[in-house]
């Protein structure tokens, strides 16, 4: 028998990293502080120390910061699409050179693993910018009109989640569309978003074109309510996108948003079960749950159930929870003490209605915001963990016997934003795609983005896609 080898850390290096004391706002291509000198400060989740101050922006700051965005429209708007493209790929160009820097901080502002920012929200944040710099002169070919228009100043309200990945799927069809933007991003994680001004200012971006706004929900609010702005556009909670279509209803401003969900993943008795398990993982614990297209519900055939959930058990084990910046980590840090405080509560919720709990054995750091890989068995579909989006790492498991019982179960949510298929047959995996409400369903995967493929849900998931040719027309007058 071969020896075990010992665990050895593997930290990223903190140095790659320059924050500063604080941060203004980003307002007409240059920082300023807040008209109203107020600020707050920003926490890395994993050891709770405070990373900087930043500014917080009132009525006074939404107002100039729409008001550059409205002067740097007409002459951004007016430029060839070919020149509009050249921006944007500079832009993708500075975040390859900056990657590393990049996700080093976003790991300290938001808490997920640095393996997570590195291999996957990174690329990801370049690869949008450089496809929609290839739409930018295309326009004409998108199937949305022969002269597709510009709305002119687009409202971006971002979560913690993805901070800087969310701001791409934003920023970049806006720009590439001709629009100008004012962005805000959550109020836990700015970081990614200021230095993305800096990115902006190195690609010679002209000022105004883009705004950084930061603060809390009353920021928020002001920004999608202000009467100079054509587009909204808000990723974040159900209750909150409600407020904001409330907010807009009765006037000309475009809509889209991209709310919660519950995700199901649907396991069949001829699946890989070693692929599916990993499938699950991914589904569930990536970013800690905290992702709103989470498999969260897992749906297995009960013939094959028992092997299914000892391989997951197994699997669960394995994973190594704690500092964020440490290369081995796999689960990180909750994003705040409010969204852990939710998620206990919801977990809680699950015992308590008598659904079984189940945790591998893991030491939790003692300073930061943590919670254990969680399982939920002899759930019902009327348990609140099974209803609620928890937002976190805790997977509730239900059985089906049929695939009519497994479509049944998977569509009783109020929420259509993902699913997940697992079986040996494509067949199945098309009749059930068909079936299933959702705006994503992943076959043999999950989790998977590309910026070519389209992204949002139905029912409370929210309305409107982003990426691929269909987001476009969310930035576009057609």
């Amino acid at each position: 028998m071969s020896p075990m080898f010992e665990y050895a850390p593997a930290p990223e290096s903190r140095a790659v990293v320059d924050i500063a004391p604080s941060y203004g706002l980003f307002v007409d291509g240059e920082f300023r502080e807040a008209a109203g000198g107020r600020s707050f400060k920003t926490v890395s989740p994993s050891t709770e120390e405070v990373l900087t101050e930043v500014a917080h922006a009132g009525a006074e700051d939404v107002d100039a910061a729409v008001a550059a965005a409205r002067r740097a429209f007409a002459p951004w708007s007016a430029l060839p699409g070919a020149e509009r493209a050249k921006y944007l790929f500079r832009i993708a160009r500075i975040i390859q050179e900056r990657s590393r820097e990049l996700a080093v901080l976003e790991t300290l502002d938001n808490g997920k693993p640095i393996r997570e920012t590195r291999d996957t929200d990174l690329p990801l944040v370049a690869a949008h910018f450089f496809y929609h710099a290839g739409w930018a002169d295309k326009l004409a070919h998108a199937g949305h009109g022969p002269d597709p228009r510009p709305l002119g100043v687009a409202a971006q309200v971002i979560p913690w989640n993805f901070p800087l990945l969310m701001l791409a799927w934003k920023v970049a069809p806006a720009l590439a569309c001709g629009n100008t933007v004012v962005l805000k991003p959550a109020e836990t994680t700015p970081l990614s978003a200021l230095f993305f001004a800096d990115v902006c200012r190195q690609a010679g971006l002209p000022g105004g074109v883009v705004n950084i706004l930061t603060g809390d929900g009353s920021t928020g609010a002001a920004l999608v309510a202000h009467e100079g702005v054509d587009k909204v556009a808000f990723t974040g909670s159900t209750a909150v996108g409600k407020q904001i279509a409330r907010t807009v209803a009765g006037s000309t401003k475009k809509l889209t948003l991209e709310l919660g969900g519950k995700g199901a993943n649907i396991v069949f008795d001829d699946a890989p079960v070693d692929q599916a398990v990993e499938g699950i993982v991914n589904g569930i614990y990536f970013n800690q749950g905290q992702v709103c297209c989470a498999g969260s519900r897992l749906l297995v055939q009960e013939s094959v159930q028992e092997e299914l959930l000892e391989a997951l058990r197994r699997r669960l084990s394995t994973l190594r929870v704690g500092d964020p910046l440490d290369k081995n980590t796999d689960v990180g840090a909750i994003n705040s003490a409010e969204q852990l405080a939710r998620i206990t509560e919801l977990a809680d919720s699950g015992e308590a209605e008598g659904a079984e709990r189940w945790s591998p054995a893991c030491e939790l750091p003692e300073r930061g915001f943590w919670f254990a890989p969680t399982v939920f068995t002899n759930v019902t579909q009327a348990h609140r963990i099974a209803r609620e989006e928890i937002f976190g790492p805790v997977l509730s498991v239900l059985s089906f016997r049929t695939p009519d019982e497994a479509v049944a179960k998977a569509n009783n949510s109020q929420y259509g934003l993902s699913a997940g298929v697992w079986t040996e047959k494509g067949s199945r995996i098309l009749a059930m795609a068909g079936r299933l409400r959702a705006g994503v369903v992943w076959a043999n995967t999950f989790n998977k983005f590309d910026p070519t493929s389209p992204f949002g849900g139905y029912r409370e998931s929210g309305f409107g896609r982003e990426g691929g040719r269909h987001g476009l027309e969310a930035y576009l007058d057609v």
